[in-house]
C-alpha cells in the first residue's frame, strides 16, 4: 500500500522489548520478514488486515503500533525561558490561568534524578506582527558559540532578547486532560518537592510541576503569569517581617494570598564536629575559612550578607564569596565533598547530611498565591494536603522545622 507520509509506527520498538527478530513476527502474523521490515523503515503503510495481524501477534492494540503525527494536538503556549531557536525542544506544559506555559527541559530543568519526560515539543516562534508562525526548522542557522551564548544568558537577557517572541507552538505529547490539571510551584526548599510527592498520592490525577527558583525569582514568575504558586523566605529588617513586604511591592496591581508553610531555622552549615570551631560570621574571616554562597536575591544569600553587615565584615573579605552555588543540596555537598568549609542552608539539610549546624535566623517560608488561581482544582487539592498529620510528620521529622501552623493564612495583600 502507498506510504502516507504522516503514518509514524512504534512495530520494531514493541517487537524488540519483546525479543522477537522480524522473522519470528512474520512466522507468527502470517507476513514476509520482507514486509515486517518495510513497514519498519515506513516504505510502505499496512493494510488493514495485517495491522490486526501485527497487533495481534505482539499482544497489543493496532493504535500502539500506528498513530498519524496530526493526531497529536498542538497549543500556543508562553515561553518561560530561552530554546536554542534553531531546533525543536522538549517542554513540560502547564495552564496557568487562561493560558498554556511551556517550561524548557534544559541543562538542570531536564532533570529531578531521573531525566523527566516531555510534555510536548516546540514546532514553532509565534511572532506577534507576523500573520503565521515560523516552524522551528525554517529558522536560520546560528553558530555553536552564539548558541551556548543564548542558552547561557541570564533571565533578565532573555526577557530583552526573546521580547515578543517568547510564545511558540507546542505538540502536546502527553495525555492534554493530565496537563490541564497540573498545579506549578517555584521555590527553592527540598520540602516542596516532598509535598508533591504526598499531594499526589492522595490526589493521584493531580500532577505538580516543580520550578526550582530562589524567593525573588519565584515572585517574578508568579508576576509574570508563569506560576500558581511561589514559595519564599525573605526577612525585611526595617519592619522585622517576613516575605510581606516583598510580595507587596512585587505584585503591585496583583491581588494575593500568603499561607505558611513553616517556620525554619537558617544558618551555617559545616562539617561534622565543626574542626574549625566558627562560632558566628566574622570567623569565617578570622579562621580563613571558604564558603559559598547562593545567588543575589536568594533568602540564604540576603542573610549571609545581613549578618555580615552587622558585624562589620565586607563579604569580599570571605574567601570563596563569590563561589555560587544554586541549591541548599548544593551547599550540603560542598562541605561534604570538602569545597567548602561553610554555608549557609537550614537544620534540615545538616540533619539530611550529617553535618554540624550554626543557627543564624528563623525563617517563616510562605507560599504566594494570586487569589484568582485560588478558585483552580489542581491549587485547591495541594492546598487540601497541608493540614493533614502526615504532611506535619513528614516535614517534623526532618528537623528544623515548626509547622504548628502550617496552612495559616498570614497576609492578604
Amino acid at each position: 500500500m502507498k506510504l502516507d507520509v504522516n503514518l509514524c509506527n512504534n512495530l520494531k520498538s514493541i517487537r524488540t522489548r519483546l525479543g522477537m527478530s522480524q522473522q519470528e513476527l512474520a512466522n507468527i502474523a502470517g507476513v514476509t520478514r520482507q514486509s515486517i521490515g518495510g513497514v519498519e523503515l515506513g516504505q510502505y503503510a499496512p493494510s488493514v488486515a495485517m495491522s490486526l495481524r501485527l497487533a495481534k501477534a505482539l499482544g497489543c492494540q493496532v493504535e500502539d503500533l500506528f498513530w498519524f503525527e496530526e493526531d497529536l494536538p498542538e497549543v500556543e503556549a508562553i515561553l518561560a525561558g530561552s530554546v536554542p531557536k534553531q531546533q525543536r525542544s522538549r517542554v513540560s506544559l502547564a495552564r496557568v490561568g487562561d493560558q498554556w506555559i511551556a517550561y524548557p527541559l534544559v541543562g538542570n530543568d531536564a532533570f529531578r534524578i531521573e531525566m523527566i519526560p516531555a510534555d510536548g515539543e516546540t514546532l514553532a516562534v509565534i511572532y506577534p506582527d507576523a500573520k503565521e508562525s515560523v516552524r522551528v526548522e525554517e529558522l536560520p542557522s546560528i553558530s555553536k558559540l552564539s548558541l551556548a551564548s543564548e542558552v547561557a544568558s541570564n533571565a533578565e537577557g532573555e526577557a530583552q532578547s526573546q521580547k515578543g517572541t517568547n510564545k511558540v507552538l507546542v505538540r502536546i505529547l502527553d495525555d492534554i486532560n493530565k496537563l490541564h490539571n497540573t498545579v506549578v510551584i517555584a521555590g527553592c526548599t527540598p520540602v516542596l518537592s516532598l509535598l508533591a510527592r504526598a499531594t499526589e498520592r492522595w490526589h493521584p490525577q493531580l500532577r505538580i510541576h516543580y520550578r526550582f527558583a530562589h524567593s525573588k525569582a519565584a515572585l517574578r514568575s508568579l508576576c509574570k503569569g508563569e506560576v500558581h504558586i511561589a514559595g519564599m523566605h525573605l526577612y525585611d529588617p526595617k519592619t522585622g517581617e517576613h516575605n510581606i513586604p516583598f510580595a507587596r511591592e512585587a505584585l503591585t496591581g496583583k491581588s494575593a494570598v500568603l499561607i505558611t508553610l513553616g517556620v525554619w531555622e537558617e544558618g551555617l552549615l559545616v562539617p561534622s564536629g565543626n574542626p574549625r570551631g566558627i562560632k558566628t560570621v566574622s570567623d569565617l574571616v578570622e579562621f580563613g575559612a571558604t564558603i559559598v554562597t547562593h545567588e543575589v536575591g536568594s533568602g540564604s544569600r540576603m542573610l549571609l550578607e545581613r549578618k555580615l553587615q552587622e558585624e562589620g565584615v565586607p563579604l569580599h573579605k570571605v574567601k570563596g564569596s563569590d563561589h555560587i552555588v544554586h541549591s541548599h543540596q548544593d551547599v550540603a555537598l560542598s562541605v561534604v565533598s570538602g569545597i567548602a568549609d561553610a554555608g549557609i542552608s537550614t537544620a534540615s539539610i545538616a540533619t539530611a547530611f550529617g553535618l554540624g549546624f550554626i543557627p543564624l535566623h528563623r525563617a517563616r517560608y510562605d507560599l504566594v498565591i494570586i487569589k484568582e488561581y485560588l478558585e483552580e482544582e489542581p491549587v485547591k487539592q495541594f492546598l487540601s494536603i497541608l493540614g493533614h498529620q502526615l504532611v506535619r510528620s513528614q516535614l517534623e521529622i526532618l528537623g528544623g522545622y515548626d509547622t504548628s501552623n502550617i496552612g495559616e493564612v498570614v497576609a492578604n495583600i
